[in-house]
């Protein structure tokens, strides 16, 4: 990365003459991991990423961590509902949060002289949340108009179906939304004891990028963690809600060919979705040869889904492949559309690029392709301080370990022709997969009668 350039005020200039861009890393007593960063651009970004999902949740509680986010902005003790999001505006910053199935990502972006002001709130909330019984109740209509519309969502419902067929017993089968049987009977006791379990400082990455020295950004994060565990109580902390995550062994791979087949009247086409069990966060290394193969698949124009399937032979009307890495499994997909009638040939098209895979090496020109894409990428999707604390938070939370991160490039740009192909033949056997498809219900034409 290049070095951060000088600003125009005497004070940017004297910090940037002694910073750089690698991140700092400070991991505190209490368990709380720091990541801080400074950066040339006059905006500053805190992201608090917890490495706490929907996976942590039992069956009879799955949707509360994405319930519980958006209870963290109904205010805390110290702080009014309504009153952080007034003075994030009067200020122009930003917030939002994000709840997959391995974390959960609160986010605030700033200028740089507002940082110390608002930084403080934003963690306050996260640690201290009020969790109040009416607030709860006022929320819960809200958590499930949200489930009625992802329902209601084509996109979303095939990958729903799509990862009811990928893992068997592992909780990524599960809408992190969770059904609306289970949110309409959640309490607000479920709830604190659920933030009292897990939103603890050692489940906890803190990163901070942006236009102020490195350590006064790590002391305004640490002074104001410090200043909300004074304040918090974990009463309801709960050893049962511990004890009920469900299992995180991954499953073995399909021992053979596994359908499932559904009809979906709101379809227009047909949606086909083939996927293989493959390594998750857990086993890194084995997961960037994968990588390289779905983009040589499906990313760019030039892609041979793309070239051949649908720009050339017009059996398909989107298509892609992805490495979906959760934390303790992945799962590659390839995912299409499609007019009914050629789903077959579709389908077969698909899995003769694969044995294609399995029976020659991708070529060199292909392997540059896709390793200049990665490249350019990073590089593209680390270019703010909310894009740099992003990807820092993301594969700290993940893995435990940032520099995952920082040399992902390089472990794409080390893959060989050789690798992805052995990756290929390991992991995405031509009898052993799951499909999944959802058509339109068939209709026949009546017979007219004369």
């Amino acid at each position: 990365m290049a070095s951060p350039a000088t600003s125009n005020t005497a004070a940017s200039e004297s910090s940037a003459s002694s910073q750089t861009t690698s991140p700092v890393i400070r991991r505190l007593p209490n368990g709380l991991t720091i990541i801080a960063e400074y950066m040339p651009i006059d905006a500053v970004n805190l992201s608090i990423w917890l490495n706490v999902g929907s996976r942590v949740e039992s069956d009879s509680i799955n949707g509360m961590a994405h319930f519980l986010e958006h209870m963290i902005f109904k205010g805390t003790p110290q702080i009014d509902c309504g009153e952080f999001e007034r003075l994030i505006e009067e200020r122009g910053a930003v917030t939002n949060a994000a709840t997959s199935q391995d974390y959960t990502h609160y986010y605030i972006t700033t200028a740089p002289q507002d940082f110390a002001t608002l930084a403080p709130l934003q963690i306050e909330l996260v640690m201290n949340p009020s969790l109040q019984n009416d607030h709860f109740n006022k929320e819960r209509p809200v958590i499930l108009e949200e489930i009625r519309r992802a329902e209601d969502s084509p996109q979303r419902r095939t990958f729903y179906r799509s990862m009811e067929m990928s893992f068997d017993t592992l909780p990524y089968r599960r809408p992190v939304l969770g059904p609306s049987g289970v949110v309409e009977e959640l309490t607000a006791e479920q709830m604190r004891a659920f933030h009292h379990t897990w939103y603890q400082p050692q489940n906890m990455t803190a990163v901070a990028v942006g236009n102020l020295p490195v350590e006064e950004l790590i002391r305004t994060v640490e002074e104001s963690f410090e200043q909300a565990l004074a304040r918090s109580s974990r009463q309801h902390s709960s050893s049962e809600m511990i004890s009920q995550v469900p299992s995180n062994q991954p499953e073995q791979p399909f021992p053979g060919i596994h359908r499932n087949e559904y009809i979906d009247n709101a379809l227009q086409q047909a949606r086909l979705v083939i996927g293989w069990r493959v390594p998750g966060m857990r086993d890194l290394d084995n997961t960037y040869s994968l990588d390289v193969v779905a983009s040589i698949l499906s990313r760019g124009r030039t892609s041979r889904f793309i070239d051949d399937l649908l720009e050339r032979r017009h059996l398909v009307n989107s298509i892609s492949a992805s490495n979906m890495t959760f934390g303790h499994q992945g799962v590659f997909s390839i995912s299409a559309r499609m007019p009914v009638e050629k789903l077959a040939e579709a389908e077969a098209a698909i899995l003769a690029h694969i044995q294609r895979l399995h029976d020659e090496p991708i070529t060199d020109s292909e392997l540059k392709r896709v390793q200049t894409q990665v490249a350019n990428r990073y590089v593209f999707g680390s270019e703010t301080p909310s894009d740099r604390a992003g990807i820092y938070g993301y594969y700290q939370a993940m893995t435990g370990n940032i520099h995952h991160a920082l040399d992902y490039p390089e472990c794409i740009r080390r893959v060989t022709a050789e690798e992805a192909q052995a990756a290929v033949r390991q992991y995405l056997p031509l009898d052993a997969y799951g499909v999944v498809t959802l058509k339109p219900e068939e209709t026949e034409q009546e017979e007219e009668v004369v």
